[in-house]
């Protein structure tokens, strides 16, 4: 169910650019039934094994993401373990964390909904962000990340695309930024978990399966990119997304 579920969701969310995690979270509460807050580091999990294929294509094609790819960790780094631990010691239960995950979803999905494809890809250098408030970006998107369980680059990329720098650079330092804190946000909650009594480690058999799918549905999923017609996609799944992010508002206020 784990490695099956996870694959549907990496092969319908590739294609519109949105990492598998960002819909995975919801996934394993309201289907695999994973306990709060042990949802928030089996995420990452998934990122640390799913994303390492992708890097690795990213490397063997030159795109390494440069310079931006250091700025993005030195900002998501400190900001994915501040997070962790707000997710442990502030947010431990399900109904506040209900809100948490409708605070990302929303915005997320009308960004997919109502963005054009090619709105981003237009912009000039000269609305590129300064580096001091780009690392303060990152900071605050990590923390975001470690309390919701995603690196971070679902919501850095389109910011980082629309002040104008190319997805060519964008995509892999992103990425690189989503390993490197997903590492770093298992670690905490691991560390974490021992000064913790109930479910705050991560599921490791359901964090690994969960990865090799999303790895698999992935890969697959930007094989198939270019068949499918983007605009449809992203809005199809954006409006998934508004769905699922009004039902976990929903849940959060009832």
């Amino acid at each position: 169910m784990s490695l099956v579920g996870a694959f549907v969701i990496a092969l319908l969310a590739t294609p519109a650019g949105v990492s598998g995690a960002v819909l995975l979270l919801p996934f394993q509460v309201s289907v695999l039934g994973t306990p709060s807050p042990a949802v928030t580091p089996t995420n990452l999990l998934y990122n640390v094994v799913s994303t390492p294929g992708a890097l690795y294509r990213y490397w063997r094609q030159g795109q390494t993401g440069g310079r931006l790819s250091g700025v993005l960790v030195a900002g998501t780094l400190p900001g994915v373990i501040a997070g962790s631990v707000i997710r442990v010691e502030l947010l431990p239960g399900a109904r506040v964390f209900d809100l948490v995950v409708a605070a990302v979803l929303l915005p997320l999905g009308v960004w997919l909904a109502l963005a054009r494809p090619g709105d981003a890809a237009e912009p000039s250098g000269s609305r590129l962000l300064p580096v001091p408030i780009l690392v303060a970006l990152a900071g605050a998107v990590g923390c975001v990340g470690g309390i919701y369980g995603i690196g971070g680059g679902s919501i850095l990329a389109p910011i980082l695309i629309g002040s104008g720098r190319k997805p060519a650079e964008v995509a892999p330092a992103a990425l690189a930024a989503t390993f490197v804190t997903s590492v770093a946000g298992v670690i905490t909650f691991v560390i974490l978990s021992g000064q913790h009594q109930g479910t705050v480690s991560p599921d490791w058999p359901t964090g690994v399966a969960l990865g090799v799918g999303g790895l698999a549905g992935a890969y697959t999923g930007a094989r198939l990119q270019s068949r499918l017609p983007d605009a449809l996609i992203r809005r199809l799944i954006g409006a998934v997304v508004i769905l699922i992010g009004a039902r976990y508002l929903w849940s959060g206020l009832g």
